[in-house]
């Protein structure tokens, strides 16, 4: 099932054009890297969970839960979910990730829901409460220009004893100058503190011909230090049980990931 969140009031700057550079050939970009949905799902029903990499210790009951997949993109953690019996609604910006992502779990045989909109409008009074889980991975915050009212978002929609689980990028890539981690070293330049808000090139712009990379809109990013994303989950209420961190693909021996395991 697919649909939109309502909207009361028009996209802020940055969702605005994150929207557009996410809506930009990226299916495209999702049958070139993933293969077709048909492929993708032969693949991700071999072993679901395997999908999940190391966050699979955090999903092993979750029959029959709902969980919340905020920037859920094409379904990639959605379906593998759905397929070890959980209700999983995805929030996404892009309409062309929708796209594959509803493919992709028909060729599956599971159902999900997919809303496109921004997340800051989803509706407090219609989720309150609402998800076991809330699950955020690959790199979403930098999207999000106020990480306080995000994490309140997430803590509102997730019931009493729920659980949170966010991975993303280590903020130590602002420091790196080469890399697929180092995204935001060129617009940082090096600043680990930088708090502006950045223009930056959507994810997959660079595995299309340079003569074409032109072409494409860039998103609207702002970079947080690790202090600024643990103190805005602690703020909203939130209990750490955990914090992990990852190495980096590049380079092991530096961090490249970072999970956060949270209880309401």
């Amino acid at each position: 099932m697919s649909k939109y969140i309502p909207r009361g009031e028009e996209m802020d700057d940055q969702s605005t054009r994150n929207k557009a550079a996410w809506e930009y050939r990226a299916y495209e970009f999702w049958n070139m890297s993933c293969g077709t949905p048909a492929e993708k799902a032969t693949q991700i029903m071999r072993d679901p969970k395997a999908r999940l990499r190391y966050h699979q210790k955090y999903f092993e009951h979750v029959r029959g839960l709902r969980i919340a997949n905020p920037c859920g993109s094409n379904g990639r953690i959605a379906v593998p979910l759905a397929l070890l019996g959980a209700s999983v609604t995805v929030f996404d910006i892009s309409e062309e990730n929708e796209r594959y992502a509803m493919e992709l779990a028909k060729c599956a045989g599971v159902d999900i829901q997919y809303i496109v909109g921004d997340f800051y409008d989803v509706s407090s009074s219609q989720y309150a409460s609402f998800f076991d889980m809330a699950y955020l991975e690959g790199g979403v915050l930098h999207y999000f220009n106020e990480i306080n009212r995000l994490m309140q978002l997430l803590y509102t929609i997730i019931k009493p004893a729920g659980e949170l689980v966010l991975s993303d990028f280590h903020p130590f890539r602002k420091l790196l100058s080469s890399g697929s981690s180092a995204m935001s070293a060129p617009q940082t330049k090096g600043d680990y503190f930088d708090s502006a808000l950045h223009a930056g090139d959507v994810a997959y712009k660079h595995f299309f011909p340079e003569e074409q990379q032109g072409d494409f809109p860039d998103c609207l990013l702002r970079f947080y230090t690790l202090s600024e994303i643990i103190n805005a989950v602690i703020n909203a209420g939130f209990t750490m049980k955990e914090f992990s961190e990852h190495p980096n693909w590049d380079d092991p021996r530096l961090p490249g990931e970072f999970t956060i395991y949270a209880t309401k």
